[in-house]
């Protein structure tokens, strides 16, 4: 990702059900395709080790409440509520600056 602070992080933490794996991956790739196609958007990164972490990074509030109230986003975050999560955690935060070594993070 290549952006200038200031700028929104949405961290998102999740604990996974065993239920659904497959259709979890699938949706899971169709939802990073999509909001690469939303306004605003500026790139995401993920871990999962036990906990689920994925971070996506946007230019503005604004952007962050029309991806959550996308229509396909949607029924994404309905079916992890009844079938994919234990439990989960969104944090907004702004921001303000940013370094790291080397100069271009993978």
């Amino acid at each position: 990702m290549n952006a200038t602070p200031p700028y929104y992080a949405v961290i998102f933490t999740s604990k996974r059900s065993a239920a659904g794996q497959e259709e979890y991956a699938a949706m899971s790739e169709a939802m990073e395709e999509l909001a690469r196609q939303q306004p605003g958007f500026l790139g995401m990164e993920h871990a999962r080790e036990g906990i689920g972490i994925t971070v996506s990074y946007w230019d503005s509030l604004e952007n962050i409440a029309r991806w959550k109230s996308q229509a396909d986003h949607q029924i994404a975050q309905q079916l992890g509520r009844r079938s994919w999560y234990e439990s989960y955690r969104v944090r907004i935060c702004r921001v303000e600056r940013e370094y790291g070594f080397p100069q271009e993070h993978p």
